[in-house]
């Protein structure tokens, strides 16, 4: 079969669009790690009135230079003082309350010795110190979180700030996962003979879409049977928005699931690409579903999971993947020797600000060694068309933690 490029199925990967996005209004303390379908704008300035930053005394600031101030009144929090302030007077005032009429500067209680029921200035401060100013935080009519933001903790306070009870954002997509392999044992499984090995794809891919915004739905282990993979693929598809399977896409007698996917009347995007590791990965879609079948060994499920099942689940929530492509320079020398695309896997450290990348204690092997992605580790990416480089050469990385 012929491959494409591996840039040919990014760009028909990025072409492809959302018929109808999923939104919903959640209330609020639910929404962390949710996407914003709209934009969130003030509706009103904050603070609204010239506030006090401090507790202190609050004076016109003209009158600090009269050494001594009769204290007019009490303005605690929460509270207002309608009477303004007179002219060689001044008002306690403490943080967070308005500033009363008449007052333009706060000066600190540390700044003053009270003497029964006047203040003696001890150190002066400048004009409109410690006075937060109309819209000092935001003004009525800023967008304050753009649609497409993924909400964290500093969201969800301006928003409820703002007094918005339930922001309207994606549904997270549902992920269905499965794996195929007559061979596999699940978590807990005894092991019955040799030939059998324990599966990891499925959790690893569980633990992916979790960490990604994605809500997993765990389906387990199938054997290579057609009939028993697609009634699988089938009641996953109904329950999920994508279903990624591991296994069954290669050119074996038991590599069913590229078969199961068209029985299922799903349109084919493509199907193998010129990577390493990863060449027989296939991705269909019917309407706004998806299938992602990724090959079988661990470390080649879990690269293309990376390339290319976050990109669809990110697109479901009209936004980009948080996964970083950086530079970095080469501490040793990597030989280049297949013209594939290729994601090998590289530890990488911070020096100075720069990041570098050395191989030490990485395996040569099959795309099974799943090991080579503990630790401090990204993925070196090299076009089909690169050559060999050398120490101090610089490269691209994918950050994957």
């Amino acid at each position: 079969m012929a491959f494409m490029h591996f840039d040919e199925s990014i760009r028909l990967m990025n072409d492809v669009k959302i018929k109808k996005f999923k939104t919903v209004k959640r209330y609020l303390t639910d929404t962390l790690g949710y996407v914003l379908a709209e934009d969130i704008i003030a509706d009103h300035n904050s603070p609204a009135f010239p506030t006090s930053a401090m507790d202190g005394y609050a004076v016109r600031h003209e009158d600090l230079v009269l050494g001594r101030l009769k204290i007019q009144s009490i303005n605690p929090a929460g509270s207002t003082v309608d009477e303004p302030l007179k002219s060689g007077e001044s008002i306690k005032t403490f943080t967070g309350s308005l500033m009363p009429h008449g007052a333009d500067t706060l000066i600190p209680i540390e700044n003053v010795t009270v003497q029964g029921d006047e203040i003696i200035i001890n150190q002066e401060v400048p004009y409109g110190f410690s006075v937060r100013a109309i819209g000092e935080n935001y003004a009525k009519g800023d967008r304050l979180i753009a649609k497409g933001t993924q909400i964290n903790f500093t969201h969800i306070g301006v928003m409820a700030s703002l007094n918005i009870v339930s922001p309207l954002v994606y549904e997270k997509p549902r992920v269905g996962i499965l794996s195929t392999g007559s061979e596999l044992l699940e978590l807990g499984e005894s092991q019955r003979n040799d030939a059998q090995i324990r599966s990891s794809n499925n959790y690893i891919l569980e633990a992916i879409v979790k960490k990604y915004g994605g809500e997993a739905l765990q389906l387990g282990c199938i054997t290579d049977n057609k009939e028993s993979i697609l009634n699988a693929v089938s009641d996953a598809f109904y329950q999920s928005d994508i279903v990624v399977t591991t296994g069954g896409v290669s050119v074996g007698d038991f590599d069913f699931v590229k078969d199961v996917i068209v029985e299922l009347g799903c349109e084919v995007l493509f199907k193998g690409v010129r990577i390493k590791p990863g060449q027989h990965i296939m991705v269909a879609r019917k309407e706004d579903k998806f299938i992602i079948a990724l090959p079988g060994f661990a470390y080649s499920s879990t690269v293309t999971a990376l390339l290319y099942l976050l990109p669809f689940m990110a697109k479901l929530q009209n936004t980009r993947p948080s996964i970083k492509i950086i530079k970095a320079t080469l501490k040793e020398p990597f030989n280049k020797y297949i013209p594939k695309a290729e994601f090998t896997a590289c530890n990488y450290s911070i020096q100075d600000g720069k990041y570098f990348v050395d191989f030490q204690g990485k395996k040569q092997g099959t795309s099974a060694i799943l090991t080579n992605m503990l630790g401090a580790t990204a993925l070196l990416f090299t076009a089909e068309d690169e050559t060999p480089k050398f120490a101090g050469d610089e490269v691209e990385i994918v950050l994957i933690d």
